[in-house]
């Protein structure tokens, strides 16, 4: 089961793109899966979904105690945490929009986020992987809301070109098959690679 809240105040990014805040909690409940809490803005202007792991410090846990004030302290403890990183990714998503990108930089950003296959004999993944890195660069240029002047050719274009490639893409898979991929699955990891390798290559190319 999963259930996905939307929190108040929105993510101000560059000018007058957004992304609105939300906040996606799963559980298997028959013990395959632990509880999972991941931050899921959604940029307005295409409605890409930037999924991103809870991360850092102690797992979070609300004991079910009878004890009220032990609960509303585990409650604002929750809520300062989900507050604190959801500051942390917004300064992440504005530094990303203030490193512009060459050639050369894109390049390597769709390589380290698709990488080689494992088995360099694979054809068929090979293949993938080409496409995977073409499309990337297709929507880096061509994505909805990348044309934007404060936008355009930064690592935040390239960021939600892959968003929106692993999102909007057009597949066989049915709707239930493909929410759990964009959300759990080979697109949401692709998705948390892609903002890794950004968040692991501000400092280098900021300057």
């Amino acid at each position: 089961m999963w259930i996905l809240a939307k929190l108040p105040e929105d993510i101000r990014v560059v000018g007058d793109d957004i992304a609105e805040k939300y906040l996606l909690l799963s559980n298997s409940h028959d013990g395959t899966s632990s509880v999972q809490i991941k931050f899921t803005p959604v940029r307005v202007v295409c409605q890409n979904t930037l999924t991103m792991a809870l991360r850092g410090g102690p797992p979070v846990r609300v004991v079910h105690l009878k004890d009220m004030r032990r609960r509303l302290r585990d409650a604002e403890r929750m809520l300062h945490l989900v507050n604190t990183r959801f500051e942390e990714i917004e300064k992440t998503f504005q530094a990303m929009a203030g490193v512009q990108m060459n050639q050369e930089r894109l390049s390597e950003y769709v390589t380290k986020v698709f990488p080689d296959p494992l088995d360099p004999e694979d054809e068929q993944a090979r293949k993938r992987v080409g496409q995977n890195r073409q499309w990337a660069e297709y929507f880096f240029a061509q994505g909805k809301g990348n044309e934007e002047p404060k936008v355009r050719g930064t690592l935040w274009a390239a960021y939600n070109g892959i968003a929106e490639y692993i999102d909007q893409r057009q597949t066989k898979q049915l709707p239930g098959d493909r929410l759990d991929s964009v959300w759990f699955g080979e697109g949401y990891y692709a998705k948390a690679r892609a903002y890794r390798v950004a968040e692991g290559k501000l400092n280098a190319w900021r300057n």
